[in-house]
């Protein structure tokens, strides 16, 4: 049996030690960048365009459970170290009527309006259609295969987030 070439997107990088892991990351590199136009198009068909990848994020994280969010909350769970950038986003969804900002003391607190709660209805319908459909109809990944996916890349993440933070201190 022939052994296939590695696909990697950084062969200087790749070491006896570590080959797959460097699959493992072009892997990661395309399906984010796949995701990332997945989110958009979605919006844009949902009836909001020019929206950029960490806007939806930030409009879905602020609609998810009906609860109002603050800038630290969204930040923490985007894993976005730069506030600026979550700050922009919610001015940009503010000015779309999408979001809309409460004091809450010393804090803002950030909620979806009608606006924004339909246009996720919306984001939500064509993902049936477009997305949830098609993996079922061509046999996806079971439910249980699905989120052990899931599990094993949070678990990734938290060994790169740990791997940053040894980096930063050499």
């Amino acid at each position: 049996m022939q052994k296939h070439k590695a696909i990697v997107s950084s062969e200087h990088l790749v070491s006896r030690k570590a080959a797959e892991l460097s699959q493992l990351e072009y892997a990661l590199i395309n399906a984010g960048h796949a995701f990332e136009r997945w989110m958009v198009h979605c919006m844009s068909a949902a009836g909001i365009p020019d929206l950029s990848p960490l806007d939806v994020l930030v409009l879905h994280n602020t609609n998810h459970r009906g609860r109002e969010k603050t800038l630290a909350g969204l930040c923490l769970v985007l894993n976005v170290d730069d506030t600026h950038l979550i700050n922009y986003a919610l001015k940009k969804l503010r000015r779309l009527n999408l979001v809309e900002a409460r004091r809450r003391g010393k804090e803002m607190g950030y909620s979806t309006t009608d606006e924004g709660k339909a246009v996720c209805r919306r984001y939500r319908e064509i993902r049936e259609a477009c997305l949830v459909d098609a993996l079922a109809l061509f046999g996806g990944p079971d439910p249980e295969e699905m989120a052990a996916m899931a599990t094993r890349l949070r678990a990734m993440s938290g060994i790169y987030d740990q791997a940053a933070r040894a980096a930063s201190s050499l």
